[in-house]
């Protein structure tokens, strides 16, 4: 793939709140997974499990203990990431944040939409026994999954000289 192409791919992925309600076969999941398996983890542990969820009821109760719950109400999938905290102690949530960026890029390839939600301190415990979870593997993030039924437009981002410094904080390219 040429290098400005696949910028682009990268430049492209939006969050996607409204989804179609066709399902999102099993089987396209699992390519998401498999992809997700390939992101990189301090001292390749691999921390991460992935829940796939595409049974409603379970969905459902997923959704009851979210206040910000529409993405994922509205999607006819969604795809709890665990991350086993003994596998990687100093690491665990960075190497899953990787897995969950790789699954969310993956699903984007295959013209799927997704939107990151992020499993507080609060949600950790309903979510791990939603989907029957050990204690040990902590649920970071829940992707909700679909066919897109937006396109939205890129939204603003900082210009490049306002985020970069160069060999010290404060000094602009």
């Amino acid at each position: 793939m040429e290098p400005e192409k696949f910028i682009e791919f990268l430049m492209s992925r939006r969050s996607i709140r409204r989804y179609k309600k066709d399902p999102v076969p099993v089987d396209l999941l699992l390519k998401l997974v498999e992809v997700a398996r390939f992101a990189p983890s301090a001292r390749n542990s691999q921390p991460w499990e992935f829940v796939l969820v595409v049974d409603q009821d379970v969905k459902r109760r997923l959704v009851s203990i979210y206040p910000w719950r529409q993405p994922l109400s509205e999607a006819p999938a969604g795809i709890v990431v665990l991350c086993d905290e003994t596998k990687s102690p100093q690491f665990f949530m960075y190497d899953c944040a990787n897995a969950v960026m790789y699954l969310m890029l993956a699903a984007h390839a295959y013209g799927l939409g997704t939107v990151w939600i992020g499993v507080g301190e609060k949600e950790k415990r309903m979510v791990q026994e939603i989907v029957h979870a050990p204690p040990n593997k902590i649920p970071i993030a829940i992707v909700a999954v679909g066919w897109p039924d937006e396109k939205p437009s890129p939204r603003p981002r900082k210009p490049v000289e306002e985020i970069t410094h160069v060999n010290s904080y404060g000094v602009r390219p």
